[in-house]
């Protein structure tokens, strides 16, 4: 059996939407064992009544897998997530983390807010900790229509959030997160399982 956690920050709700998607995509591979958690949130403000539990930095050792979701900010990942991993430096020390699999998704404001730069600076991350990368392979054909605005790339699953946080992750997009979850829960399966 394969864990896999699927590890999320989400301010408006966009993320935890996506996040939700890509661990349903994932619980349909046999031998996966799924797990949904957020990192802490202390900026108030955001978005309160979110089911998933608050998930700790030693926890990570427990999973094959993780597929973590951001937002974007500047480019970057959110300082939520930055935060959470600036606390793993303990199990980077260990090797705790190499040769488990790492995948991200994000969402932005806009359409050419950042989403290829987030999840690209967030690789150097998983890559100091040994993991094995995933992103979402071009068999997933809906990054690549052209009969909506929309997120996605060879990177990870996106979205759109608009300018207010006014528009919710399309199905395509939805569709891509599954996609990604089921992708990394294959090949967790295949090298854990």
């Amino acid at each position: 059996m394969a864990k896999i956690l699927v590890l999320y920050h989400s301010f408006y709700g966009h993320i935890e939407a996506m996040a939700e998607a890509v661990a349903k995509g994932a619980r349909e591979v046999p031998g996966a064992q799924v797990d949904l958690k957020r990192v802490p949130d202390p900026v108030p403000g955001g978005k309160a009544d979110q089911a998933a539990p608050i998930a700790k930095p030693e926890e990570l050792v427990n999973y094959d897998a993780i597929i973590f979701g951001t937002p974007t900010r500047f480019g970057n990942m959110t300082g939520q997530m930055r935060n959470f991993l600036d606390q793993t430096g303990g199990l980077w020390a260990q090797g705790k983390l190499i040769g488990k699999v790492g995948s991200v998704f994000t969402s932005s404001a806009t359409q050419h807010g950042g989403q290829e730069s987030t999840i690209l600076t967030f690789h150097p991350t998983l890559l100091h900790h040994g993991m094995v990368v995933v992103g979402l392979p071009y068999s997933e054909a809906r990054q690549m229509g052209l009969d909506e605005i929309k997120g996605g790339s060879p990177y990870g699953a996106s979205t759109i959030a608009g300018g207010s946080g006014e528009r919710m992750p399309s199905e395509q997009e939805l569709g891509m997160a599954a996609f990604q979850g089921k992708h990394v829960a294959q090949i967790a399966t295949k090298l854990f399982g």
